[in-house]
């Protein structure tokens, strides 16, 4: 599918895998409309290309007043990059007790169910363009993690929630085929995100030595790669694709 002159949307854009994205968008030509928390998007650089929009990813009012505004700006909305997303470690019972509900409640509404409503809101205006000749409207991509399959001590909330972005994937791309929608999900593994940024370098070392190949952390700019790689692909659709390094992380 074509970018250039055509709008994207990015949650989670102001940072991180979604900064990368909406960098690499912008690149190709796109108008890209980066929405963010205000917290966020007052930290973020200006970016050719990039526009900021205030939203919280959770609330419908605030998402599809952000969608329109990428579908009014001139341009058809054709793709929706999903990055954002939240990863606290709590163990479900432990020295502090019993993991907190309200904190699993809201990881999984922002991780999961603020995935769908992005998806669902996009997906009704894409919908409602033109197709192109090969009867395509746009591309979805949702983010997850390997957490959805090899969830870490203290991630029952985040795997829970990454699992759920995965389970949503083949649906969605099947309900949204009548329309030429297509729809794939990323599950990165340990990314060089701000979530790491309060970590030691010694950590991350070991971390990055846990990775058959390469032996590193992934780079932001890898997982936007792989998102306009799904973007070009026009054949891929309902699929989760790792981007791991071949990572199958240990129960400990």
């Amino acid at each position: 599918m074509q970018l250039d002159n055509t709008a994207a949307l990015v949650t989670g854009g102001a940072s991180g895998l979604g900064a990368a994205t909406a960098k690499a968008l912008a690149q190709r030509g796109a108008r890209v409309f980066a929405l963010d928390l205000e917290d966020g998007i007052d930290k973020a650089p200006e970016v050719p290309g990039v526009t900021y929009v205030s939203a919280d990813v959770t609330d419908p009012g605030q998402v599809g007043a952000a969608v329109a505004v990428a579908a009014g700006s001139g341009a058809a909305l054709r793709t929706v990059v999903s990055c954002a997303g939240i990863g606290p470690s709590a163990r479900i019972f432990g020295k502090k007790g019993v993991h907190d509900l309200a904190l699993y409640a809201k990881v999984v509404q922002i991780n999961l169910i603020g995935t769908f409503n992005v998806l669902a809101l996009a997906a009704e205006t894409i919908a409602a363009t033109e197709a192109d000749e090969h009867g395509q409207r746009g591309v979805i991509v949702n983010t997850a993690s390997i957490a959805a399959y090899d969830g870490q001590v203290g991630q029952a909330a985040y795997a829970s929630s990454k699992g759920g972005v995965v389970g949503l994937t083949l649906p969605a791309a099947r309900d949204l085929a009548q329309y030429g929608i297509r729809v794939c999900t990323i599950a990165p593994g340990i990314v060089e995100t701000p979530m790491l940024a309060t970590v030691s370098d010694e950590y991350r070392g070991r971390l990055a030595a846990g990775v058959p190949f390469p032996r590193r952390l992934a780079r932001p700019e890898e997982y936007a790669q792989l998102a306009l790689s799904i973007v070009d692909h026009d054949y891929l659709n309902g699929e989760t694709i790792r981007m791991d390094g071949a990572l199958r992380m240990a129960s400990r």
